[in-house]
């Protein structure tokens, strides 16, 4: 049986950059989503911010990439934890908050 070699100078990067992407992933999913409760009008907004939101994604991806297929797996595995730590710390402060009636 043989060991895949994981190269950590590839892997951390990797990882840091998946963190830092999901953040302001979602730092700007929340931006856009308070801006868009004031307008009488958010679908031009809301298309405008997910644009963004994705062309950042996918350029920091493809910057990634080019480092190797470690750093991307790496990048796409930190993405995941961190938007699932993110959610689930945001909800569990939903949680405690008492609910509105509509």
């Amino acid at each position: 049986m043989t060991m895949i070699a994981l190269d950590w100078t590839l892997v951390v990067p990797g990882l840091l950059a998946g963190a830092a992407a999901a953040g302001l992933f979602l730092a700007g999913l929340a931006l856009g989503i308070r801006f868009v409760m004031r307008r009488s009008r958010p679908a031009l907004l809301l298309f405008v911010s997910a644009a963004l939101r994705i062309a950042a994604l996918l350029g920091i991806g493809w910057w990634v990439a080019g480092m190797g297929a470690q750093a991307l797996v790496a990048f796409a595995i930190g993405f995941l934890v961190t938007r699932t730590i993110i959610v689930a710390v945001v909800r569990s402060g939903e949680a405690r908050e008492v609910p509105k009636c509509n």
